[in-house]
């Protein structure tokens, strides 16, 4: 009997976090074709990089960063598909930078506000429960999420993100900023050479249903499958 392809979801579940109800519906029905598990931060291991996907989800602050970025990181240098949404998107931020760049301090100010390097700031504008224009990187794996689209609406919920300051370091790595609010802030990033790591601001579980799944999240559930497949 063949093995089912296994995802870890990563976050501490909370009824205040709007994404997680959304989350809770969706699971049952992939579920039919992947074996799930929901796991809190606190409770992350060296048994994350047997999974076959991992999934970063909202609810930033974490109870135990250092597990989360640990779980970042194990998809990063195993090869493991990766989402990382909102607080996804910020902690594969400062895994890369402090990891990758060599940037040890690097923070989100909701765990030190004095941090040495405050890589994840406050927002200029809250997106909390708002829709925004998200332009695309041309020829990035996001673009190709949306065939033949420049540009599309999304949804958020979050009033953190990547500090100004250090989106320069930020391109000059290989890590590429692939989608853009209107202002040319960073709402999405994704390693090209990887076989499926983006890390999003804005949220698709929350325009998700089980009648409906986000192309975002059908595109990693397909990179989910493939690494299962091929690990066989």
């Amino acid at each position: 009997m063949t093995a089912r392809p296994r995802l870890a979801v990563v976050g501490d579940r909370s009824d205040r976090v709007p994404a997680h109800s959304k989350l809770a519906d969706l699971i049952p029905h992939l579920q039919a074709d992947l074996d799930v598990e929901w796991m809190a931060s606190d409770t992350v291991g060296d048994a994350i990089a047997g999974y076959d996907g991992i999934w970063v989800v909202p609810g930033s602050p974490y109870a135990d960063q250092a597990r989360v970025l640990h779980a970042i990181r194990a998809a990063r240098t195993c090869g493991i598909p990766y989402l990382g949404t909102c607080g996804g998107f910020q902690h594969a931020l400062i895994e890369y930078t402090r990891n990758v760049l060599g940037i040890a301090d690097a923070e989100d100010v909701q765990y030190d506000a004095n941090a040495g390097t405050p890589l994840i700031v406050p927002l200029a504008c809250s997106l909390v429960g708002e829709t925004a224009p998200l332009h695309l990187s041309p020829g990035s794996r996001l673009a190709s999420v949306y065939p033949g689209r420049e540009s599309v609406v999304e949804t958020y919920h979050c009033k953190y993100g990547l500090n100004p300051t250090y989106v320069d370091a930020v391109l000059a790595s290989s890590l590429h900023i692939s989608g853009w609010d209107s202002e040319k802030a960073p709402r999405a990033v994704e390693l090209p050479d990887h076989p499926f790591f983006i890390g999003t601001l804005f949220q698709p579980e929350l325009s998700s249903s089980p009648a409906d799944v986000h192309p975002l999240i059908e595109a990693f559930l397909a990179a989910v499958t493939r690494r299962s497949r091929h690990s066989l």
